[in-house]
């Protein structure tokens, strides 16, 4: 166990709280209903025609871009971490309660608490047309391709190829189908 001197100092976020014109950018028609959450505003980046439910937590991060493209739905609760980066394309649909993840602790030769292991991050790429079902997660480093569609509470550890659709814990593609 480490002890309390050696444990790193604890420091807010912030609230969360922000205006449009905070965002590095935002389009036209953007709604952003109550209760929305948008941490590092400067790096986030928001297209036009895009709808965020409530109660939806965008964490930007200092050093990398989340990048949400044009007409986009984000559902209620959803969870994007972009310590990695995070770039949604166009037209995707993602549903209530969806996680992104874009780092996780490193564990490979460490032997202390897990809470404090190294982290390492990589990006999300979820390519335009694609849909991601209610409650699904998508791990560091997955690209979800076109077209693609992720079932509802998926856990998405590898990339999913364009028109797949995938389930499961892990995901596994269950057929493809033509990409627009």
């Amino acid at each position: 166990m480490s002890s309390p001197s050696s444990r790193p100092t604890r420091r807010s976020h912030g609230t969360g709280e922000f205006v449009a014109s905070d965002l590095a950018r935002c389009g036209a028609r953007v709604v952003f209903e109550p209760g929305v959450l948008v941490f590092h505003p400067e790096n986030v980046e928001i297209g036009d025609d895009v709808y965020v439910g409530h109660g939806a937590m965008l964490k930007g991060y200092h050093t990398q871009r989340m990048r949400v493209g044009d007409g986009t739905w984000i559902g209620q609760g959803c969870f994007f971490h972009s310590a990695g980066g995070i770039d949604i394309g166009e037209d995707v649909g993602i549903g209530p309660f969806v996680k992104i993840l874009t780092s996780a602790h490193e564990l490979d030769g460490y032997d202390g608490p897990i809470l404090h292991a190294p982290v390492k991050t990589a990006a999300v790429h979820v390519e335009s047309g694609s849909d991601i079902g209610v409650g699904a997660i998508i791990l560091p480093g997955v690209v979800v391709g076109r077209g693609a569609q992720v079932g509802a509470g998926a856990v998405v550890t590898e990339s999913v190829p364009p028109g797949a659709i995938v389930a499961g814990v892990p995901a596994r593609v269950l057929r493809t189908r033509a990409t627009p």
